[in-house]
């Protein structure tokens, strides 16, 4: 059975990685526009939706989606449109918490490209900012770093980590894929990748 990610996520390629798993990378071309307002329930609506759309092309194949929003004063902030835009949510969420949800969607297919299993779960983590000055925060921007990313920040291999006081929850979460509740879905789901990973390892 063939793994597919199916993000362009380098940060999501590169956690994959770590779990030793042999995967292709197949973005989805999904709209990713929804009228859900519950966070939980949208990230795990926007990953299957992303899982199912690469699944159309994929036989025999483990398609793995996911989707990851920033939550701040119950608004949900996702990749900034400016530099602008950039700028104020990086102020408000300046000394201030907020919360970080990754949906993630497992759909198992057949010969025949039918869905044969799909699971979906999500994560939470909880990030405190520290203060940050304008100076800061326009520096950042400028590194470019904020603007492809939800809530105009990184926390891996990003300046923004200096940002973060603290968070409550787990860290790849942030990044964008709960590594520790995949492996633990894949164990008991799809023991079958497990054991592949196993015997390369």
């Amino acid at each position: 059975m063939k793994i597919i990610l199916a993000s362009k996520s380098p940060r999501r390629k590169k956690l994959l990685n770590q779990l030793g798993l042999q995967f292709i990378v197949k973005p989805s071309l999904v709209d990713e526009s929804s009228t859900e307002e519950d966070p939980i329930k949208l990230v795990k609506e926007l990953a299957l939706r992303k899982a199912l759309n690469v699944a159309q092309k994929c036989a025999e194949s483990l398609i793995i989606g996911s989707d990851t929003i920033v939550v701040h004063n119950n608004k949900i902030l996702n990749k900034p449109g400016s530099k602008e835009e950039a700028s104020v949510m990086l102020n408000n969420l300046s000394d201030t918490q907020h919360y970080v949800h990754t949906g993630v969607a497992l759909i198992q297919t057949d010969i025949n490209n039918e869905v044969v299993k799909s699971i979906s779960f999500a994560s939470c983590t909880k990030v405190f900012f520290s203060k940050l000055d304008q100076n800061e925060i326009d520096n950042y921007i400028l590194s470019g770093s904020p603007m492809d990313k939800a809530g105009s920040y990184g926390i891996q291999d990003d300046y923004g980590a200096a940002f973060i006081h603290h968070i409550e929850g787990d860290f790849y979460n942030v990044v964008g894929l709960p590594i520790n509740k995949l492996y633990h879905q894949l164990k008991v789901n799809f023991p079958e990748i497990i054991q592949q990973r196993n015997s390369i390892s």
